[in-house]
């Protein structure tokens, strides 16, 4: 059995199902008890599962971190919300000296299985520090995974996987897709593999890479091109950033040719930069042209009057991949 739902309320059903499933989930954040979270992720969770589960806290995202800490080191999974991504810079020092690192410290004997939850990016409007992307931090940051669906389907899947994960997983929810659209989500527990990317267009002139909701940008311009020029796009969603699927990106450049690698980070030290070596190391004898980056500038994301324009929009990302497909 399956039903319709958005991405926020496949974030809710997985956490509900993780919560019923094993005793020791907890989850802790601001608004994310009474008020069920900024939103409504965690709606409903309070009434069911109680105070000593679903545990609303002060706005401390030091605390938040360095109590999950505590809590995972002493048999629990605590599954902390920082309400906004660009709200975690107070708790980066718990993030990137404890959290990363407990398990190397301790050879082994203290894991913490943790998923830090938060929405991320732009295109909701919202007020400065709202709508950053700042994924590159923490996929440079051994010991941590990152995570970013791109869909309901695999927010759910994706999400019990990084709950039942023993290491710590930063898991990036595209605040722009929580409500874009919906999609059939099967009941009860499955899991979407961690480490795994997922082509969603077979195609054979160029690859297209890209995560959260960039993807649905460049999907939109590959469906475009198609339809108007008779080239296809081989369009990977990543899904996991941190490990990523190198076998994957690898194989489908070596089929087509052509990269194009899409997100709406700033270009510099963004994660395209990554994904660009790996190409250049394990599959350069293939390429038939130079690899394109469509990101978003290298400015602080502007105040929402401005956002759209920052964010890579469909005819940036449709003019590098004519570019590539035509050098």
């Amino acid at each position: 059995m399956s039903r319709m739902l958005n991405l926020v309320q496949a974030i809710n059903e997985a956490l509900d199902l993780k919560l019923a499933d094993d005793p020791r989930v907890v989850l802790l954040g601001e608004d994310i008890g009474k008020n069920g979270g900024v939103f409504r992720a965690t709606d409903g969770l309070l009434e069911k599962y109680g105070e000593e589960r679903v545990i609303d806290t002060p706005l401390a995202e030091s605390a938040i971190i360095g109590t999950s800490i505590g809590m995972a080191v002493n048999g629990l999974i605590p599954v902390p919300e920082i309400q906004f991504l660009a709200f975690i810079f107070p708790a980066l020092d718990q993030l990137f000296s404890h959290v990363a690192r407990m398990r190397y410290r301790s050879q082994g004997q203290f894991p913490v299985p943790m998923t830090i939850r938060t929405p991320y990016g732009a295109g909701i409007h919202g007020p400065e520090l709202h709508a950053e992307s700042v994924e590159s931090f923490f996929a440079h940051t051994p010991g941590l995974k990152v995570v970013v669906p791109s869909g309901p389907y695999d927010a759910k899947g994706l999400l019990i996987s990084a709950i039942e994960d023993p290491d710590p997983v930063v898991f990036l929810e595209p605040t722009k897709l929580y409500r874009a659209f919906r999609e059939e989500v099967p009941e009860g527990l499955y899991r979407v593999p961690i480490g795994k990317a997922k082509r969603v267009r077979e195609g054979e002139d160029v690859s297209v890479f890209a995560w959260g909701s960039m993807l649905h940008t460049a999907l939109k311009v590959a469906e475009a091109i198609e339809r108007e020029r008779g080239w296809t796009c081989d369009v990977i969603d990543l899904r996991t950033l941190y490990p990523l699927d190198r076998d994957a990106i690898v194989e489908s450049v070596q089929k087509t040719g052509r990269a194009v690698v899409v997100h709406e980070a700033h270009k510099t030290a963004g994660l395209g930069a990554e994904i660009v070596s790996l190409i250049n190391e394990e599959a350069l004898l293939y390429l038939r042209a130079p690899i394109k980056r469509i990101a978003g500038f290298d400015v602080p994301v502007p105040f929402f009057a401005l956002e759209d324009e920052y964010m890579p929009t469909e005819a940036r990302i449709r003019a590098g991949i004519e570019e590539t497909i035509t050098f």
